[in-house]
């Protein structure tokens, strides 16, 4: 699984979760699963262009691994905007938020590990 970051103006976005249930309207960094014979990046590239409807360049990695289950963990990278206005396809809604504004948001269990790595480099923007 990989999520990005995509940060623009001293802003990351996020997106609004639809499913499942328990996961319903919380926050988080989007993204999805890697397909056999996909790399991380691939995936990643398809993944944010189908949710949001953006191109994007995949970066560094971001932050730690976070295990999901013994056999699947999430990896975060850093994206690039290429291209395309970003729209909530396959979520709720999207929001831009701020280094401030992180820690209000009620984030899915997996993607919190990041909210350090991220703070900091929203506010180095």
């Amino acid at each position: 699984m990989v999520a990005g970051a995509l940060i623009a103006d001293a802003a990351l976005l996020v997106a609004q979760r639809n499913r499942p249930p328990e996961l319903a309207g919380r926050w988080e960094l989007p993204g999805g699963k890697v397909a056999p014979g996909e790399t991380e990046a691939e995936a990643l590239v398809r993944e944010l262009k189908e949710e949001l409807g953006v191109d994007v360049e995949v970066g560094a990695r971001l932050g730690v691994e976070v295990a999901l289950t013994e056999s699947m963990v999430l990896r975060a990278f850093r994206v690039h905007h290429r291209g395309g206005s970003p729209s909530p396809n396959d979520h709720r809604a999207l929001r831009w938020v701020t280094a401030a504004e992180l820690h209000d948001l009620d984030w899915v269990p997996a993607d919190r590990a990041w909210i350090p790595e991220l703070t900091a480099l929203l506010s180095a923007r």
